[in-house]
């Protein structure tokens, strides 16, 4: 029995001349929450598709709970959950009604479904709406909902396309709390977010642009391999004193944060606020602090504007 719930290699998926996802190599270990980074259109979506059997790669190999996809992928379905962005249930059916029909789909007899269903309500907080149209329901509460039918059947791994999109930041910390309670059970997730403290929580993440994984591993390490310093300058002027510094090849980022502006300067300079004081005389009486790297940090330099 492998370690890892998903394995996936060299894995390609093109619509016409397009690459949506390039070369895409992946471990997922069995029983850890693990993420996929990056802003909308980099390939995230299109890679739960190839790796659920939705969707034919054009090129690469994947296994998903020891089956070969998407070869097997209806052997796959009885064993996933999957929840989309998109609230997915039926709006005119009550809470009971939805998970019941999930429950039926996936051949579940009455005093199963009735156990199920009670344990459902009671684990994601919906024993009071049993009898609400999913219709009426706040964004929280759907999500609750959607997560509810995702879990009914007692899936292996379970894939989440964004599901926090929609929701408050409160709704969002319960979530991850019920995910944590998921994977501690065994349960495998992916789960793909554009949320930097969202990402921070995954056991894995991969940081994905344009259909390329630009980054891999526990977030911790990937803070600590950045490869660059942190530094944050209180000082006036915070605008002008960006411009001057992003043309240094020395500078991999610049970013105001309120009154600060947050610098990441690159490791081959061994003492960067000394450095920072000496290349701008006019920072000698600024307040300048060594910051911890934050996931954003990686995210800008291995993406986009932070890549030389």
């Amino acid at each position: 029995m492998s370690n890892y719930a998903i394995e996936a290699s060299d894995l390609v998926r093109r619509f016409g001349d397009f690459k949506a996802v390039d070369g895409l190599n992946l471990k997922v270990p069995t029983g850890s929450i693990y993420g996929f980074l990056g802003p909308n259109g980099c390939g995230k979506s299109t890679t739960i598709r190839m790796l659920t059997g939705l969707l034919q790669p054009s090129e690469g190999s994947v296994s998903v709970l020891g089956l070969e996809i998407p070869r097997q992928a209806e052997a796959l379905r009885l064993r996933i959950g999957y929840m989309t962005q998109k609230f997915s249930l039926y709006d005119d059916l009550t809470v009971k009604e939805n998970l019941e029909f999930i429950g039926q789909i996936y051949g579940m007899g009455r005093a199963e479904l009735r156990q199920r269903i009670g344990e459902q309500l009671d684990t994601y907080g919906l024993t009071r709406l049993i009898n609400q149209r999913a219709g009426g329901m706040s964004g929280g509460q759907r999500q609750r909902l959607g997560l509810a039918a995702a879990t009914m059947h007692k899936p292996d791994l379970l894939f989440l396309d964004e599901p926090t999109s929609a929701v408050d930041p409160e709704n969002r910390r319960e979530f991850w709390e019920q995910l944590f309670d998921l994977s501690d059970a065994g349960t495998t997730i992916l789960v793909t977010t554009h949320y930097m403290d969202e990402a921070e929580r995954c056991h894995g993440l991969a940081i994905m642009e344009a259909g390329v994984v630009r980054a891999d591993g526990p977030p911790e390490t990937l803070m600590q391999q950045m490869g660059v310093s942190v530094v944050e300058v209180e000082a006036p002027n915070l605008r002008r004193l960006k411009e001057k510094l992003l043309p240094l090849n020395e500078i991999r980022s610049a970013a105001q944060l309120g009154i600060r502006l947050r610098v990441l300067v690159d490791r081959s300079v061994s003492e960067p606020m000394g450095w920072l004081r000496q290349q701008f005389p006019e920072l000698e009486g600024a307040e300048l602090t060594l910051a911890r790297p934050s996931l954003e940090d990686v995210f800008v330099t291995c993406t986009g504007e932070g890549r030389q």
